[in-house]
């Protein structure tokens, strides 16, 4: 039995290794254990309609009217997701969301263009603003909303800026894609030296290896990737009244 495998659980990505790779990660010494911070954000990446789709139902009839939609699985991380940010705002913890932004022309989402076919679609039979997040999960008063145009929650944003304000050390990950939106800002995470947790089941994916071999990747290399379930432990066990968060009033007198 190799390193990586030796005493684990089993995980959401163990159907799509080969002995070969278990191998190879054990004795190249990926995927230590690297601990939560003491300063946590929690960081929610584009649970919005557009990823969700507006109703419960196999991805192959949403991507229908919501192309990037994760189907069931988006249905699936949802009560996981909205848990964690109620048990975070009861801590006291910092809530951050994002969400995508662009020009009625879509000129502005520049090389999302060029690598997908529907990029320029509106959602079919609906009114509902695609970047709107889920009602689910709906940001408060008190909650930093993000708009981001690629795929990093960092990119182009105020995000560092404003982990930097709450004195954050480090960030707890969820939402999707997997292999997109999610990874690309839990590297940029890692790369400004925050530890970083993402939330196994609180993350989602239209295709299933995507998403099963990124969290793989992402728990090697950059985060610990960990079930809903241990995460809520730690959040639950931090003393409150850590941050100074925005009050979500208006300020006037």
């Amino acid at each position: 039995m190799s390193e990586v495998s030796k005493g684990e659980s089993p995980r959401v990505w163990d159907q799509f290794l080969t002995e070969r790779d278990r191998e190879v990660i054990g004795m190249a010494g990926y995927g230590a254990r690297q601990g939560f911070g003491a300063r946590p954000a929690l960081l929610i990446v584009d649970v919005n309609y557009a990823f969700c789709g507006d109703k419960r139902e196999p991805v192959q009839q949403s991507i229908l009217r919501w192309r990037q939609s994760g189907g069931e699985e988006a249905w699936d991380a949802l009560p996981v997701i909205a848990d964690l940010v109620d048990l975070a705002r009861t801590r006291g913890l910092p809530v951050i969301y994002t969400t995508g932004c662009e020009r009625e022309d879509k000129w502005d989402r520049g090389g999302w263009l060029w690598k997908n076919s529907r990029s320029r679609e509106r959602p079919k039979a609906t009114d509902l603003d695609g970047n709107t997040i889920m009602p689910q999960i709906a940001p408060e008063p008190q909650d930093i909303v993000i708009c981001k145009q690629k795929p990093s929650a960092f990119h182009g944003t105020n995000l560092v800026d404003y982990l930097f304000l709450l004195k954050c050390d480090s960030v707890i990950v969820m939402g999707t894609a997997t292999s997109g939106c999610v990874r690309a800002t839990v590297v940029d995470a890692f790369s400004h030296n925050l530890r970083v947790t993402v939330v196994e089941d609180g993350c989602f994916e239209r295709c299933q290896a995507s998403h099963a071999v990124n969290l793989f990747d992402m728990n090697s290399k950059y985060a610990d990737v960990l079930p809903s379930g241990e995460v809520r432990m730690f959040m639950a066990g931090l003393e409150t009244g850590l941050f100074d968060l925005p009050s979500g009033n208006s300020g006037k007198v």
